[in-house]
Formats: C-alpha cells, structure tokens, sequence
C-alpha cells in the first residue's frame, strides 16, 4: 500500500485565484464569484455589484421605495447577470397592491417599541408615506407604499423575521 505525499495548497488571498483558474472570465474575474455576488444581490435587495479583478468590490442598494433594477452591473468587464424576480406573494388572491420587503430583516409597525403604529388597517395612505420599517444588518429601513390607497390587511407580525419578496401589507384602492 502506497502513501500518497499531501499536496501544498496555498493559503491567502491568491488561493482562490489558483484554484478557479480554470473558470475565470476573459477579464481575470471567478465565475464562481460572480455567480455567488449575483446571489447575496437578490438575497439583499443590492442594485449594483461592481467588482475587479484586483479583488476590490463596491455594492450599492437603491434607497427605499425607488425603482429597482432587476440586475446586477460588473465594471468593469461590463457582463449583466439577471436576477429573479421576487416570489409571488403567498395567499395573494385578495385584489390590491402588495407593499413586499425588499430584503430580508425585520418587520416592526412603529419607529419605537413606545410609539405609535405606521399605519392601521383602514387607514389611508399616499405614494411615499411610510407604512412600516424593515431592519437589515442593523440598519432601519423606512419602507414606503407604493401607491395611493386604503390599508386592507397588515400581513406579518411586529417583530417577525420577513423574507425578500414577502409581502408586508396590501392596500385596496380608496
């Protein structure tokens, strides 16, 4: 029986670069990487992931209740990577307009845990008035309707971990 002497593999940043050599793209970038950018970019909401081959990468996300682009920019190679869409929202057979969280987080009704709620079923709102907060890796995000309406049915529970997609609360026209 022979013993097979371990292979040196080697350790730091250029480790990856050696072992993807064989998937990377023209302009030096991992494939693998990519893919794996392109992921965590719909799991958070991100709306751009620059990266280069140097190993540097900037992200960016758009501010709450701004349109969001559904891909994901490389600079500077320039590729774009289509990302799904969020998920239909579960039980959405009720008409209306589905106010969904843009990331995964936390929901909460109110700005504190001793104020008021956002909203209230019943109540109206307008286009940009904030209805609810998502917290994201520590961050409060103000989450605003996205059109005018009356709320019909607040969705998840004060406090409750939300999913991206999910949906938070339907407004039915006034």
């Amino acid at each position: 029986m022979s013993k097979r002497k371990p292979t040196k593999r080697p350790v730091g940043p250029d480790a990856s670069r050696s072992r993807s050599e064989n998937h990377t793209t023209a302009s030096g970038l991992d494939l693998q990487a990519i893919r794996e950018l392109a992921r965590i970019a719909g799991e958070f909401g991100l709306t751009e992931v620059e990266a280069d081959p140097s190993g540097h990468i900037r992200i960016s996300r758009a501010a709450v209740g701004a349109p969001v682009d559904s891909s994901v920019g490389l600079r500077p190679a320039g590729p774009t990577i289509a990302l799904a869409p969020p998920a239909p929202v579960e039980g959405a057979t009720e008409p209306g307009t589905f106010i969904n969280s843009p990331f995964v987080g936390t929901f909460y009704r109110a700005p504190s845990p001793d104020t008021a709620a956002f909203v209230e079923v019943g109540q109206r709102v307008k286009k940009g008035q904030v209805v609810c907060i998502v917290e994201a890796m520590k961050l409060m995000n103000e989450i605003e309707a996205e059109a005018d309406g009356s709320v019909a049915e607040i969705m998840a529970k004060n406090g409750e971990h939300v999913e991206y997609g999910q949906g938070l609360i339907r407004l039915t026209p006034f």
